[in-house]
């Protein structure tokens, strides 16, 4: 297993698509909701206890062998909001076709065959372990993803310090942790007891403002 693959997936630099999406950060500025360091601790801690721990549990699921296609159907039943469902398979092909140059084989190839527009976080835990990564290793990435991205966006939004947005990811490392921990432990029950031991945490509001925002004519993000 090598460390420096999970350094490579997790790198804002990976060319997975993620830099063109604010993981609902952009409709939070927009409403208000986000507008400071404390708001957007708020708001990153809410993702990450919500759709972050579900997207940690299919992605250690699909790290462990699981079949990507039932995950998919999971992830799709888990994800209420069209729009957020299109953004996800959207991210997942960008994502396997990074990966495909990266890590090439077979496994990959023949997935992109057979559905090439998986959810983001099937996606990622299958690249994990066609990198040789650990269910644990997919988690902990999905789990980071699910704040990463949002308090990036935040920085181009409101203008903010890129040092105060970073200690807000620092403060939430421990719980980052644990999530993963928690999506990692889930998917070991997959096999035995099947995809509904996996988290299945709702965040309504983000389904609600994910609409909203695709419906927006003019946007700096995708999503």
């Amino acid at each position: 297993m090598s460390r420096t693959a999970l350094l490579v997936l997790a790198d804002g630099r990976f060319p997975a698509g993620g830099h063109a999406h604010s993981g609902g950060m952009e409709a939070a500025v927009a409403s208000g909701a986000v507008h400071d360091t404390v708001s957007l601790e708020a708001f990153c801690r809410g993702r990450l206890h919500t759709t972050g721990l579900t997207a940690a549990g299919l992605a250690a699921a699909a790290a462990t062998g699981h079949d990507p296609l039932i995950l998919d159907d999971a992830a799709d039943a888990r994800t209420p909001s069209p729009a957020l469902r299109r953004v996800a398979r959207r991210l997942g092909r960008q994502l396997l076709r990074a990966a495909r140059a990266t890590w090439p084989c077979a496994a990959l190839d023949d997935l992109v065959h057979h559905r090439p527009g998986l959810h983001q976080p099937v996606a990622l835990g299958v690249v994990a372990r066609a990198a040789g990564l650990s269910p644990l290793d997919a988690a902990h990435a999905a789990a980071f993803d699910s704040i990463g991205g949002p308090a990036t966006a935040a920085v181009r939004l409101l203008s903010l310090d890129p040092f105060d947005a970073t200690a807000v990811l620092g403060r939430l490392a421990g719980e980052c942790d644990t999530v993963a921990d928690t999506a990692a432990e889930a998917a070991e029950r997959v096999a035995s007891a099947g995809v509904a031991v996996l988290p299945a945490m709702s965040a309504p509001l983000l389904d609600i403002t994910g609409e909203q925002h695709a419906a927006r004519t003019v946007r700096l993000f995708a999503s």
